[in-house]
């Protein structure tokens, strides 16, 4: 008997990128994280919105790891996710992480003084061009690896978005950031066509 060289799966194109795709995305993210026996889904959240969504939606059976913006993004030493919501979050079982960016640390700095871009900002607008989400999603699996919060051996689900929400989900095999090209994008559950 031949062996089947490929697998239909289902991958969702969203019209228009942005929040509106959320509860579609975490829905997909359930689904698929059963299917392949996923345990770990990372989420980007810069209010904690998102990342309490998706707790509420995948339950404690996974284990959720919300990742936000740098201390700083939005203003010196400023932390955009509140404390109260940090202690929310944790009190629904799901891991906060906060920490440098991996497309948008030194060379960024380089970039808003000098004017010129870096290697990461450049490979940041090379993963944009399958749009904000995929980079998005990337750049957290990379950061979460580099913490040590995930296995660079062990696929994960990760969530990307545009603006707020998430519109974006894809099955990594992670590396640490400085192993990038180690990193594989093994699935596509969703994403946006149009961004």
């Amino acid at each position: 008997m031949a062996v089947k060289r490929f697998e239909e799966v289902m991958c969702r194109y969203f019209r228009k990128a942005g929040k509106s795709n959320t509860r579609d995305v975490l829905e997909m993210v359930a689904r698929r994280a059963g299917e392949l026996g996923i345990r770990t889904v990372l989420v980007p959240s810069v209010s904690g919105k998102t990342a309490l969504a998706t707790a509420e939606t995948l339950g404690r059976g996974v284990r959720i790891i919300a990742v936000t913006h740098v201390t700083g993004f939005d203003g010196p030493n400023v932390q955009e996710l509140s404390p109260a919501m940090r202690k929310r979050l944790e009190s629904a079982g799901v891991s906060v992480f906060t920490g440098q960016h991996a497309f948008g640390g030194v060379g960024r700095a380089v970039r808003n003084k000098l004017g010129t871009y870096q290697v990461d900002e450049i490979m940041a607008w090379t993963l944009r061009t399958f749009g904000q989400g995929t980079k998005v999603a990337v750049e957290i699996a990379l950061m979460a690896a580099d913490a040590g919060l995930v296995r660079t051996d062990e696929d994960v689900i990760s969530m990307g978005g545009t603006g707020q929400g998430v519109d974006t989900a894809l099955v990594i095999r992670p590396a640490n950031s400085y192993h990038f090209f180690d990193l594989k994008v093994r699935e596509v559950i969703c994403k946006t066509r149009e961004f």
